[in-house]
């Protein structure tokens, strides 16, 4: 197997690189201090990305996108996931079920998305469904040429950057779910700020509460009813970019504290010198580079059209805990500095602790893979 990068693809991953470097590290510390982005830096982030060909890089070259591969886009995810999600989130790479956009959608929603002139956000976990999806309460009601939609949304990511919902509801007797494109400027639906989080700052979510809100008909993505397999393609693709962060964010904590560990003097020794800290950088790069190659081996497989439920699962659950335990050790490299805020090291210790919860806890990953061992036995 070979495991070496395309010329084109060290050429992308680098361009990612030197944008995290250049257009999103240098504003962390005032989004922190406020917990917001600046419109003005939204407009900018997004004209950069566009202009550096990494917005809607997912997306397929003919339909205007970056035609990225899986794996590079995989590769790109890794880079970004260096910095918060308030900013690495304005390289927008719309909803990979938007593909699924037929007729009018398809200049009304997906194009205006790649194009940067119009963004999606996704509602699907409500206060009693989150886990337990089947739960969901909203329902979408067919009257005539429009649907009625009832219900609440809440944990809905960057709504105050977006233009349309992709929103999920029940449209069925047996909890049959389908997929319907509202547009946020819709009647009968209220945004209401959401909940404060201790993590990702300026990363806002809303709460949507729809009040016999219609949405035409052909607003329908995909078809009716058929609304579970548009979410696990979501879901799929959203477990891949989630471990692919917490790569991006655990390489940088581990680069910080590899650089005090050889710099830092305690005892008349560096204190990389010492074994308490030489083995925790050991452990550190060992989990790393182990959640590296099974993400990376995730996204090849998905390229491969061989990617499996389980595939996704391992990655989220093996990065996301790895990168928490990461961040974890590397304060401990740093001692009480590390808890400082002049260091963004408490920051991603904070950030990376709901990556182990949304888009499936780590509980559900895994039972996703040990069902996916149990199923073929009859278990």
């Amino acid at each position: 197997m070979n495991f070496g990068l395309s010329d084109e693809q060290r050429l992308i991953v680098e361009t990612a690189r030197r944008f995290v470097a250049a257009e999103l590290i240098p504003h962390e510390d005032e989004i922190e201090r406020h917990g917001t982005v600046p419109p003005d830096l939204v407009t900018h982030v997004r004209k950069r990305a566009i202009d550096a060909g990494i917005y809607a890089a997912n997306m397929p070259a003919e339909l205007g996108g970056g035609g990225l591969d899986t794996l590079t886009m995989t590769l790109v995810d890794r880079e970004l996931g260096a910095t918060t999600y308030a900013l690495h989130s304005l390289v927008v790479r719309p909803s990979n079920i938007l593909l699924a956009c037929e007729a009018d959608q398809v200049d009304r929603y997906l194009l205006p998305a790649i194009r940067g002139q119009r963004v999606d956000c996704l509602a699907m976990t409500e206060p009693e469904a989150g886990s337990d999806m089947r739960s969901m309460k909203t329902r979408a009601v067919r009257d005539g040429d429009e649907f009625v939609v009832t219900g609440t949304k809440h944990f809905i990511s960057h709504v105050d950057l977006a233009d349309f919902v992709i929103l999920f509801a029940v449209t069925g007797e047996a909890r049959e779910l389908s997929v319907l494109l509202v547009d946020l400027d819709s009647p009968g639906l209220t945004v209401a700020p959401g909940y404060q989080a201790v993590s990702n700052r300026g990363y806002h979510n809303s709460i949507l509460q729809f009040d016999e809100c219609r949405v035409p008909a052909a607003n329908l993505l995909g078809e009716l009813h058929r609304g579970w397999e548009l979410a696990g393609e979501w879901l799929g693709s959203t477990r891949l970019q989630v471990a692919a962060l917490c790569l991006g964010r655990a390489r940088r904590a581990l680069d910080l504290a590899v650089g005090w560990a050889a710099e830092r003097e305690q005892f008349g020794r560096k204190i990389g010198k010492f074994q308490g800290v030489a083995f925790k950088l050991a452990d550190m790069q060992t989990r790393y580079e182990a959640a590296e190659l099974l993400t990376l081996r995730a996204a090849w497989k998905a390229d491969e059209g061989t990617m499996t439920d389980a595939d996704a699962a391992m990655a989220k659950v093996f990065a996301t805990e790895m990168c928490q335990d990461v961040t974890d050790e590397a304060i401990q490299v740093f001692g009480g500095m590390g808890l400082m805020a002049d260091l963004p090291l408490e920051r991603m210790w904070r950030d990376t602790r709901v990556d182990r919860i949304w888009d499936g806890t780590s509980e559900i990953q895994r039972h996703i893979i040990s069902r996916s061992l149990l199923r073929p036995r009859g278990g």
